[in-house]
C-alpha cells in the first residue's frame, strides 16, 4: 500500500545535517518526496512509497541525526504524488 506524508520539526534543526540524514535514510528505502529548511527555522519533509518504509523512515526523523534538539513533530498524511526521487531542496 502507498502512502505519503508531510512532517515538520521544530527545534534546533537546521545546522546539524538534518537534510542529509533524511536523504540517505529516504534513499535507502527507496522513498520519493523532499526535504527542506524553512525559514522560521523548522524542518519540512515530504515522503512517500511504501506504507512500511514511509513509517520507518518517519520513526528515525523524529529522532534526527545526534547533534538535533528536537522540541516538536507535526505529522500529516496527503494524497500520493507518484514522484520519482528524494530531493533535498534549497530556498
Amino acid at each position: 500500500m502507498k502512502k505519503a506524508l508531510r512532517i515538520f520539526i521544530t527545534g534546533s534543526v537546521q545546522g546539524v545535517t538534518f537534510r542529509d540524514y533524511v536523504k540517505q535514510h529516504a534513499d535507502e528505502k527507496n522513498l520519493a518526496g523532499f526535504v527542506r529548511n524553512l525559514e522560521d527555522g523548522r524542518i519540512e519533509i515530504f515522503l512517500e512509497g511504501n506504507q512500511e518504509e514511509v513509517e520507518a523512515v518517519a520513526a528515525i526523523c523524529k529522532r534526527g541525526p545526534p547533534h538535533a534538539q528536537i522540541r516538536d513533530v507535526q505529522e500529516k498524511e496527503e494524497k500520493y504524488q507518484d514522484l520519482k526521487e528524494f530531493k533535498i531542496l534549497r530556498f
